[in-house]
């Protein structure tokens, strides 16, 4: 047999369940650290969300200043901005507090502030030569798992590109899943980042390095997705279904942070990156387009997905099988209100195509994708999507 070696990474420790926010003053306290830097959005502060946080670091004396500069699409601004903030106040450690967006900017950080040199230096894989300041990162929303990642993507806006960092030293020391931080996510919100997380999941399970650790992971994620993501996003005050989708990313999240992902984000990325979407609403609108194409190369793996859905296959050929389970995928999105195309973005021109599928291409995230495609295959999964 070729040799083949896997790697398998996870943060030391990760808190789930309602109420566990509470819980990482036992892991922070013996750690010995004096001072965070609370990387969030300006939103989870104006709502007051991030007090939840800020009082647990109040009971047990630990100071803290926050950044609330975290945009959408984080960028390399805000990475410099604050880091600045992190040296000027001397921060012995970084907490972030919110959705993928506070994640990969505290990890662009805490990586810059342990390694130097800027965040540009660390695009690609493994690039830094020793593990990120200590990060605990604490999760608002169900999808992007950057909480419990390697993933890092941070928006370069002098080449309007977002670049993929993944690196396993920037995994957090421990990651916080708070299904009580859900409650607060509007529809939109969890209706995108659910549908970030069920992209996870495919990918991976279509993934080149896929293993049968990340294939099962990625269809119980799947499963539970198909399960509650529409409950979470028709009433915000379901727990049940709260907290079955912070497993469900949980589970997304160890998939792909081990077989990694595919063109969708690859191509996702090109788009947030050129016209500063929302990632997870533009998985959703590539998600069929891509997995038609994977679908051609490996049926058999959509069987499983479309059974993890709900879809009765019997009899099938995997050919129609794979077709019922990019028709559940449809299904799903129109369900919860995601857009239908790319028409229907903001900004999207068919003219940039080319451009977008060029950048696609260099995206670490394709490696892994079950066919490698040319650069007109993917411009046809973009007009395909439209």
């Amino acid at each position: 047999m070729t040799k083949k070696s896997y790697g398998y990474f996870m943060p030391p420790v990760s808190l789930m369940g309602v109420g566990c926010l509470e819980d990482i003053a036992d892991y922070i306290k013996p750690m010995g650290f004096k001072k965070a830097l609370i990387v969030s959005d300006k939103v989870l502060v104006q709502i007051q969300l991030t007090k939840k946080l800020t009082d647990v670091l109040d009971k047990i004396g630990v100071s803290y200043v926050i950044f609330d500069g975290a945009q959408p699409n984080p960028t390399v601004t805000n990475v410099n901005d604050g880091l600045k903030l992190l040296q000027d106040n001397k921060c012995d450690f970084v907490i972030s507090f919110g959705g993928g967006s506070p994640h990969d900017c505290a990890k662009g950080i805490a990586i810059v502030a342990a390694n130097g040199g800027k965040i540009e230096d660390y695009e690609g894989l493994n690039k830094s030569a020793k593990p990120q300041m200590p990060l605990i990162a604490v999760n608002t929303t169900s999808g992007t798992a950057s909480q419990m990642t390697r993933f890092c993507i941070i928006t370069d806006e002098s080449r309007h590109v977002k670049m993929a960092i993944v690196d396993w030293h920037t995994t957090a020391v421990i990651a916080v899943d708070d299904a009580e931080l859900m409650v607060a996510m509007p529809p939109a919100l969890t209706a995108a980042t659910g549908m970030d997380a069920l992209t996870h999941a495919v990918e991976a399970y279509v993934s080149t390095i896929a293993t049968p650790v990340t294939d099962c992971a990625a269809l119980k994620a799947i499963e539970l997705i198909s399960g509650y993501l529409r409950r979470a996003v028709a009433n915000g005050n379901d727990m049940e279904a709260r907290e079955m989708m912070t497993y469900a990313e949980y589970l997304a999240g160890i998939a792909f942070n081990n077989a990694s992902l595919g063109y969708v984000h690859a191509m996702a990325h090109q788009l947030g990156g050129f016209y500063d979407l929302p990632h997870g609403v533009c998985n959703a609108i590539l998600l069929p387009a891509v997995e038609d194409y994977n679908a051609k190369v490996v049926p058999e793996r959509f069987v499983d997905i479309a059974k993890a859905m709900g879809k009765d296959v019997t009899g099938l050929s995997s050919a129609d099988a794979a077709a019922a389970a990019l028709t559940a995928i449809r299904e799903l999105s129109a369900d919860i209100g995601i857009p239908a195309g790319l028409k229907d973005l903001k900004g999207f021109k068919e003219s940039d195509i080319p451009t977008l599928a060029a950048n696609a291409l260099k995206d670490v995230c394709g490696l892994s994708n079950p066919k490698q495609a040319t650069q007109e295959e993917i411009e046809a999964i973009y007009r395909a999507a439209i």
